[in-house]
Parts: C-alpha cells; structure tokens; sequence
C-alpha cells in the first residue's frame, strides 16, 4: 500500500501506481485552483482539448479567496498521461494549486434536475418513489414536476434510471464537484 505522499510523487512523475508497472485507463478527479483572470478557466479546459483528453465533467465556482476560482475536472486516461498533464497544469501561469483527488478519501456531489410528465392522478405515486432518494419537488405544473437530487454520481444515476420509467421530459446535471475529505480520527 503506498503513502500519501509516495502517490502524490508518483503522479507527479507520471509513473504508474500500480506494483506491476500496468497501466489501465480509470476515471480521474482533479481539482485546480486559479486566479480568477481573464481566460484562466479557458486556459485550463484548452490543455485537456490540445492533449486529446475528453472532459467527462467540468465544474467551476468562488473559492474561499474571491480572487482564486475552483474547478472540478473529470477525465479519463491511465496514471502516466494524468501525471502529464498535471505537470502541464501546474505549469500553467494562472494555476495556484492542482491535485488528483481519484486516490485519496475524497467527497464528490452533483446537482441534477430532472422534469417529468405526472398527471395529478399519479403524483403521490412519483412523490413517494422520489422520496427514497431524498429529491425534493422544485416545481409543480399541471401536467409535470420537476425534482431536484444531490449526491454521489453513483445516485444520481440510479435516480436517472429510476425516473425513466415514467415520461421524462428534461435532464440537467451540473457536473461534479470534488474535495479532499479530512478524517478527524483514523485508526
């Protein structure tokens, strides 16, 4: 079992994190924080496009500092090609800080809306399946509700599936966001 620090080396130098030296292709997330400058989220989103990396998910908002912004990326490739381009974004002139939390206890949420065709005959029906996600109504039509879910990607894709089995008119999801999870008492 490797360290903390021994994974952050490792990244780093782009080597694989695995004892045999294989290297599989896995989902990774990174979180970065920037200046908040003109075109710095551009910049960042423009080196995963020049790489031939595909971003499953961005999401980007205020930091602590009103001066730094916070984005979440989730991409995929194997441990060799995140350790690239996290030196390529360290490099980066508008970059304070990046790190790959996909190895570390991190906490991951995403917001999802989801709008379906309910007529009034049916809705406790929806309402109490809606329940057991904890998703709450955010808006009422004659003819539809609209629900709003929060929660690991893990949920919200079980939410999805769950709903198609009634008419769904519209999905929005906000992309995840990402932080380190600090355990107050380890063993």
């Amino acid at each position: 079992m490797l360290t903390s620090q021994q994974i952050f080396r490792k990244q780093m130098a782009g080597e694989s994190l695995h004892p045999d030296g294989t290297d599989t292709l896995q989902r990774h997330v990174v979180t970065v924080l920037v200046e908040n400058t003109l075109g710095a989220l551009n910049r960042v989103a423009n080196l995963f496009s020049q790489r031939g990396f595909e971003l499953e998910s961005v999401s980007v908002g205020e930091a602590k500092d009103q001066t730094l912004r916070r984005m979440t990326l989730v991409t995929t490739g194997n441990d060799r090609m995140i350790g690239q381009v996290l030196r390529q974004l360290n490099s980066l002139i508008d970059t304070i800080e990046v790190e790959d939390v996909t190895h570390f206890d991190h906490i991951e949420r995403e917001l999802c809306l989801v709008q379906v065709r309910c007529p009034a005959s049916e809705r406790q029906v929806l309402i109490s399946v809606v329940d057991i996600f904890r998703a709450t109504v955010v808006n009422i039509t004659p003819d539809s509700l609209t629900f709003e879910v929060t929660g690991p990607p893990a949920k919200i894709n079980a939410f999805i599936g769950m709903m198609r089995g009634y008419d769904v008119l519209e999905v929005a999801r906000s992309g995840r966001v990402a932080m380190r999870r600090e355990l107050a008492f380890e063993h």
